[in-house]
């Protein structure tokens, strides 16, 4: 009797050692899976979504500026390149937590409605008028950018518009208006994509376009396109920066992102988009101070 009593006792003694080891073991494993998920979390939490133009992403401008800013404070920028009329939408939509575009009037709406908390001025450049080398409009040498799209529409010359409500779109609408004509018939085709495939179709038809000026100077395929007219006070190309508004979409990540903010209007970000070239031409201008002051 006291045998099975005392083999009871061991099994009993046994179990309780192996439902404590499971026990230690189920500890382990969950605070090994807490860890990795804490892990998980901070590598999101260390990246930004930016909703910018095509002109920053095609000009090269941001692989040139964005190694410096994440090497100075670690946080990784993700972004999505799109006319400034879809980033803007992007940013509504609460997609992006930061948006970098270069449409002021659409810029200023979209932080009184509220979508975006402040608007900071960073930088300029200016757009241009290019088109074939054999000038079927008379252009070459032009200041004005009203009379050129005056003389592509009476002479029905090939014009290509990006048609994509991206800033630059919007700004070759705004002349259009000024000069009070409303473009349609065979020689205006609206491609609805960015700048770098609106030169390559100029060049392939060839065409006349607006183009930025960086994207002009970055961009390749040329072939026998030229800029036809530059320096009207029209073609001013400011860039704007917006932190997309945490009070309407509670996951923006505000701290980073305004961290970008503050890093692009400061010295070291001013010096960083001043210094790009390309071809010995610089291609942004920086003005965060000058706007801001």
């Amino acid at each position: 009797m006291n045998l099975i009593k005392t083999s009871t006792h061991r099994q009993m003694s046994m179990r309780l050692i192996k439902n404590a080891i499971s026990a230690t073991a189920a500890l382990a494993i969950a605070a090994s899976l807490a860890a990795q998920l804490a892990v998980s979390a901070g590598a999101q939490d260390d990246y930004i979504t930016v909703a910018s133009t095509t002109s920053t992403e095609q000009s090269g401008l941001f692989g040139h500026i964005l190694p410096i800013f994440e090497e100075a404070t670690g946080i990784e920028v993700r972004v999505i390149a799109q006319g400034t009329g879809q980033a803007l939408e992007t940013g509504r939509r609460g997609d992006a937590d930061v948006v970098f575009v270069h449409a002021e009037p659409a810029e200023i709406q979209f932080v009184e409605e509220g979508y975006g908390v402040e608007r900071f001025p960073v930088m300029y450049n200016d757009f241009i008028i290019v088109g074939p080398a054999d000038d079927p409009a008379g252009l070459s040498g032009g200041r004005n950018a009203v009379a050129a799209f005056s003389a592509i529409a009476e002479s029905e010359a090939a014009f290509a518009s990006r048609g994509d409500d991206s800033g630059t779109h919007q700004a070759e609408q705004a002349i259009w208006a000024e000069a009070g004509i409303e473009p349609e018939g065979a020689w205006y085709r609206e491609v609805g994509s960015g700048m770098g495939p609106t030169l390559n179709t100029a060049a392939e038809m060839p065409a006349y376009t607006l183009a930025d000026r960086g994207t002009w100077i970055s961009f390749e395929n040329r072939r026998d396109l030229e800029i036809v007219v530059e320096g009207d006070d029209r073609l001013f190309n400011q860039y704007g920066v917006i932190l997309v508004n945490p009070e309407r979409h509670d996951h923006v990540k505000a701290e980073a992102g305004q961290a970008f903010i503050d890093w692009l209007i400061s010295a070291e970000g001013q010096q960083a988009i001043g210094s790009y070239e390309l071809r010995g031409e610089q291609l942004f201008f920086p003005n965060a101070a000058e706007q801001r002051s």
